[in-house]
């Protein structure tokens, strides 16, 4: 019983250190953009729960393998366990963790059509073409930028588009004659992320 929990603690705080990455690709699949950001306050607990992933589940290795020696040395026969009381499934559990894990590195692989940088190749007017700064507040990992740059993507006019969760902005040129500086901002802010400034290029 013991051991279910440990397995069972550990395979939830390995989902809630990725919850606020997961949660935009969840987004994206659902049609629902705007719950992208939900568990972005989760990002600042992220090293603790890691921690307690693998404290969790390290005691529960520790647990088995001292139960499978003390079996070995009293010679015990018994009936065969249930699947979920095996190595094996400890095994799985224990992959499956550690690729929530590590779901951050690998998110973007969920986005094939999103870029976080675009450039259409066009020579455009210089007189329409504008650039403007988003500050963003929010974002924590790739899986944000690729939900922002997914966003913004389908605005009509974007030229260029390069969208970054470490200095937590976008840098949009897009075509003054068929969009503007709210219509990006809108497209934005429709991910739950905030646009808290906007600094116009020159």
């Amino acid at each position: 019983m013991a051991s279910k929990r440990l397995i069972g603690g550990g395979i939830v705080a390995s989902v809630l250190a990725s919850l606020c990455c997961i949660t935009p690709l969840m987004a994206l699949l659902a049609g629902t953009s705007g719950l992208a950001s939900s568990f972005g306050w989760l990002d600042a607990y992220r090293p603790y729960l890691i921690g307690l992933t693998v404290a969790l589940l390290g005691y529960a290795w520790y647990q088995k393998l001292r139960q499978e020696k003390q079996k070995a040395c009293n010679c015990e026969t018994e009936t065969n366990p249930s699947f979920m009381q095996t190595k094996s499934f400890l095994t799985l559990v224990t992959a499956v963790a550690f690729l929530m894990l590590a779901f951050p590195n690998y998110a973007k692989v969920f986005y094939p059509a999103a870029k976080t940088q675009v450039s259409q190749g066009v020579v455009q007017d210089k007189a329409k073409t504008q650039t403007v700064e988003y500050k963003i507040s929010g974002m924590t990992c790739d899986a944000c930028t690729l939900h922002v740059a997914n966003e913004v993507n389908k605005v009509a006019g974007i030229l260029n588009l390069k969208v970054s969760y470490a200095n937590g902005n976008a840098l949009v040129a897009f075509d003054k004659s068929k969009t503007n500086i709210q219509a990006v901002q809108k497209a934005i802010q429709a991910t739950g992320y905030k646009v808290t400034a906007t600094n116009i290029q020159k």
